[in-house]
Parts: C-alpha cells; sequence; structure tokens
C-alpha cells in the first residue's frame, strides 16, 4: 500500500489536509500532549525530542529524521495551538518557505465523561515551490502520517505508551 497514490492520477495537489480523531480524555490532558513543538515527528511512536529555543524559532532535533525549525504562532490553552513549519535554516520566519500545523480541541463529550474531537489541520503545500511530484509526494506522506500521529495523541492522553 505504501505506492498506492491517495490522489487521483491528475488531480492538483491540494493545499491543505484536515484530519480528527476522537480521544476520551480532557482538554487540558490532550493539550499537554500537543502543545510540546514538534511531538508529531515520529513514525507512529511518540519519541523524546531536544528542544532548542533561537528567539521566535524552536529547533526540534529528532533522533530518527533529524531537525526541524517550528515558530509558534498561537497558543491558547487548552483548545489551540498553531505552527509554522519553516523549511531550510534558521533565519527570518518570513523568509523561510513553510507550511502551517494547526490543532484544534473541540469538546464532545458530556458532563459525565471526558471526549475531545482533536483536529490537525496542515496548510501550505501549494506555496512550497516545488515541483509537483515532489508536492505530491510530500502531501500523501503527510496525509498518511497525520491519521498515525493523530492515534499516537489518542494513546498518549488515554494514558498509554
Amino acid at each position: 500500500m505504501a505506492d498506492e497514490s491517495v490522489l487521483p492520477a491528475g488531480a492538483p495537489v491540494p493545499d491543505e489536509i484536515v484530519r480528527s480523531v476522537m480521544i476520551a480524555a480532557s482538554a487540558e490532558r490532550v493539550f499537554a500532549v500537543i502543545r510540546e513543538p514538534g511531538w508529531f515527528i515520529n513514525d507512529g511512536e511518540y519519541r523524546e525530542h531536544e528542544i532548542v529555543r533561537h528567539g521566535p524559532v524552536t529547533e526540534v532535533i529528532d533522533p530518527v529524521h533529524g531537525r526541524f525549525q517550528l515558530a509558534i504562532e498561537a497558543h491558547e490553552a487548552p483548545y489551540r495551538i498553531f505552527f509554522r513549519w519553516l523549511g531550510g535554516g534558521l533565519g527570518e520566519i518570513s523568509d523561510a518557505p513553510n507550511n502551517t500545523v494547526e490543532f484544534v480541541i473541540d469538546p464532545a463529550g458530556t458532563e459525565k465523561r471526558n471526549l475531545v474531537r482533536l483536529t490537525v489541520r496542515e496548510r501550505g503545500f501549494a506555496k512550497l515551490g516545488l515541483d509537483e511530484a515532489v508536492r505530491r509526494r510530500n502531501y500523501e506522506e503527510n496525509l498518511r502520517g497525520w491519521e498515525e500521529q493523530l492515534e499516537v495523541a489518542r494513546a498518549l492522553a488515554e494514558g498509554g505508551a
């Protein structure tokens, strides 16, 4: 299945990915998982990352995938966090090609049961300046990746490892 395209042949690459998962936990508990810059840089299994701050830019160092630069654009505990995923090296945020990754937590439970919907919205594929084939591959990899990472968030928030 890894070689199958999720986009129809000839279809343009969409600019955004939206995925959601239901989690049996409080908004505060889910936010505690997703507020860490780069928590989603994994392969379906959570790993600790080294976090280094350079002014408005946070560098996330993953032991498997390397270094990534993120800027926190909004931090609205416990319902929303918004990252700008920067391409290239450290520098001016406005100069770097970037995607945005927004996480929103919506209460979906009752007074007796904690349940939230965690939604991720990644935008910016169209402006990355890559050729169509590379954009398509990035989009499709991220589409599958968000499904994995939302399951990681669920497992962590619901008390699993």
